[in-house]
């Protein structure tokens, strides 16, 4: 193939993928090329006579694998969120691949020899604080990878990553077929009572698009407890609706036998590497370090969240017998009580809410409004600008000063081709090597209205727009040489800071009130509501924390495992099971937030050891909030601080060095265990 959008970088603005020429056929032929193209230039690094230097070597490293770049941003993005039968045929073909050719370069000896020798020297090569950096990650990152193996070490490490990538593959596509197979259909509309008429009106559209004309279709979220629980009236819908939930994935040749493998194949890697397990191996680059300050931190959050969480079952079973029930609180009652207590504790009724939170003017008015207040940006859409999808909306992002910043898009709404979830991907990242700016893409999973209605938010929708957006400014304020630390290349126990430093602007009094309008009277939210609401919020600060305690320990147990013997006729409900309650969060009204048949984070994404990340990553934002909320400063000023020291300078610092660069001192957990109401 000649002819192929991927072969040459981008013309359109930003170097905007040119999504309007991609076609299906053009990502296999690119990622062979790629691959190709990066080896050869690997192998002109090694062919160099005389002693390495940084320019030769390291630098060079830097300069290799564009199109092989260029491609796989593109087709890893399109898989998660518009993926079909062709995408996952190439997936599965190019996955294993792909996991070779980074083999082919991290075990490469000549490679590795001048990267060593280099850093051997490194203190005499007049390196700048970034270029010296690059050098010891990229010397990290391959003694990791297994360039210190002997070869049969260095085969069967081969062998591990190309099963584990295979898997990977199968497991998020067995995911996507399976949530979509969960699907509940409801033929009697009176099943519905609860729901808004929006959200019926939503039901039905999706029903027809399904194939189930003059039915209702819910569809699934990736976790656990879906959205409707909360709505419901009916208790046997809200049982199909939770089992229906809990069991995806699970069954002869699903993904709990996979997950099962891939912990077994972990375990085997991390000790042939020389860890003990696999979290230890995965941990010891993170900013946590060890698995014993992440068991250390747990540890002081698993009791008071489990007292916490059974003081609210006790009032939700409370309201339930009130009521006239008298059966015990199982799960597919919890967010159903929950509301009904919250709306006659403190007077917020959940449906209520959503006519405040119109989709345009929560992202125009409160989170693009909340960017220019603590950082000084605008953002313009670009309508001339091709997504990859129809929905996609691309906005154009400048600086206080005008200058052009990069392109942020949009991807917002649900559909059957997208996984669930939220997320953030770079399309374009930042780099003075190769002088680009960012490209970025947040994708939401926001139930589509019908057409001609206004999206409305759940207040939780409105929290994810917000989460997602702050990974987007910490790809598009990026301010580095180096791609390798470009934007979100920070660890992953890291990485989920900034986003929820971003939470808290939805709350804060003037940007809630710009945007929390009602969308038939244009009335801001009342005062006393959002205060209402706050407290509303605190009274599920339990079932919250264990809910996300039980996956988190989850994953950690499956990634503990110190041997892939230990696993040998494993059942992955039955470790689940166990899992769970030597933990002690095994409460059966509160399933964890992914069981192991969807734990996509783990098995198909880069979480797997790392799903403590967000509430690791929490301690930092928790003390953020604090100092942003001291007065010491203006929020603006605040704002340039935290983007100057942290924000743009991605993973080219130590990143509790540059925490501390803008608080002053270390992170403390008190706020957060404040925060979530662990102590008084």
């Amino acid at each position: 193939m000649t002819s192929n959008p991927f072969f040459e970088p981008s013309t359109l603005p930003y170097q905007l993928p040119p999504f309007a020429d991609i076609r299906e056929e053009h990502y296999l032929p690119a990622f062979e090329r790629g691959m190709a193209e990066q080896l050869a230039e690997i192998a002109a690094i090694t062919a160099l006579d005389g002693e390495p230097t940084f320019a030769d070597t390291v630098a060079a490293l830097e300069r290799s694998g564009t199109l092989l770049t260029r491609v796989a941003n593109v087709f890893f993005n399109i898989r998660s969120s518009d993926s079909g039968p062709g995408t996952d045929a190439i997936e599965t073909e190019i996955s294993p691949k792909l996991a070779a050719h980074e083999d082919a370069i991290h075990l490469d000896a000549a490679l590795f020899a001048r990267i060593e020798s280099l850093y051997n020297r490194r203190d005499a090569l007049g390196l700048d604080a970034e270029e010296a950096r690059l050098l010891e990650q990229y010397r990290t990152r391959f003694v990791r990878a297994g360039a210190r193996l002997d070869a049969a070490g260095q085969a069967r490490l081969r062998e591990l990553n190309a099963e584990l990538a295979t898997a990977s593959t199968e497991f998020g596509q067995n995911l996507l077929a399976a949530t979509n197979a969960a699907t509940v259909i409801v033929d009697k509309p009176e099943e519905l009572a609860g729901l808004s008429s929006a959200a019926i009106a939503a039901a039905s559209e999706n029903a027809k698009s399904l194939g189930h004309p003059g039915a209702w279709a819910l569809s699934f979220q990736n976790f656990s407890n879906q959205p409707v629980l909360a709505e419901l009236s009916d208790r046997d819908l809200r049982r199909r609706v939770m089992a229906a939930s809990l069991a995806r994935g699970f069954g002869a040749g699903g993904n709990g036998a996979l997950a099962v493998r891939m912990a077994a194949l972990r375990a085997e890697r991390a000790a042939l590497l020389g860890y003990p397990d696999h979290a230890t191996y995965s941990v010891e680059d993170q900013t946590a370090k060890t698995a014993e300050a992440v068991e250390e931190m747990l540890g002081r959050v698993v009791g008071p969240a489990v007292a916490n969480a059974e003081r609210e079952a006790a009032d939700l079973t409370a309201a339930m017998h009130a009521a006239g029930s008298d059966t015990e609180l199982e799960s597919w009652d919890w967010q159903y009580w929950s509301e009904k207590v919250r709306a006659e504790r403190f007077s917020v009724d959940a449906d209520a809410l959503r006519p405040y939170f119109e989709l345009d003017r929560v992202l125009r008015d409160g989170v693009f409004f909340a960017a220019g207040k603590a950082y000084g940006i605008t953002l313009e859409e670009r309508p001339d600008l091709v997504g990859y999808h129809p929905e996609v909306r691309v906005f154009e992002v400048f600086d206080a000063d005008g200058t052009a910043l990069g392109l942020f898009l949009g991807d917002f709404f649900t559909r059957p081709s997208k996984r669930g979830g939220a997320w953030m991907n770079p399309l374009v990242s930042q780099s003075r090597l190769f002088d680009t700016q960012a490209v970025v893409v947040n994708n939401l999973n926001i139930v589509k209205p019908p057409a001609g209605e206004p999206a409305l938010l759940t207040w939780d929708n409105v929290r994810t727009l917000f989460h997602e957006f702050g990974h987007a400014l910490h790809g598009l304020f990026s301010d580095v040489t180096y791609p390798y630390f470009s934007g979100t290349e920070v660890p992953r126990d890291f990485v989920e800071f900034p986003s929820q430093v971003n939470e808290m602007w939805m709350a804060q009094p003037e940007v809630l009130a710009n945007y929390a309008k009602h969308i038939e009277t244009g009335e801001a939210m009342p005062a006393e509501l959002v205060e209402r609401m706050e407290a509303a919020e605190r009274f599920g600060n339990g079932f919250r924390t264990v809910e996300y305690l039980g996956a988190t320990l989850l994953d950690w147990a499956w990634h503990r495992v110190p041997a892939p013997e230990a696993l040998t006729g494993v059942d992955a409900e039955a470790f689940e099971d166990e899992a769970l309650r030597k933990a002690g969060v095994a409460l059966a009204a509160i399933p964890p937030r992914y069981r192991t048949g969807y734990f996509a984070h783990i098995f198909a994404g880069g979480y797997g050891a790392g799903y403590y990340s967000y509430i690791w990553s929490e301690v930092l934002d928790a003390d953020t909030v604090d100092w942003f909320n001291d007065g010491a400063a203006s929020i603006r000023e605040k704002g340039e601080a935290f983007r100057r020291e942290l924000l743009s300078r991605g993973g080219s610092v130590d990143p509790l060095e540059a925490f501390a660069a803008f608080r002053g001192r270390a992170p403390e957990i008190e706020p957060l265990l404040i925060r979530r109401g662990l102590v008084s």
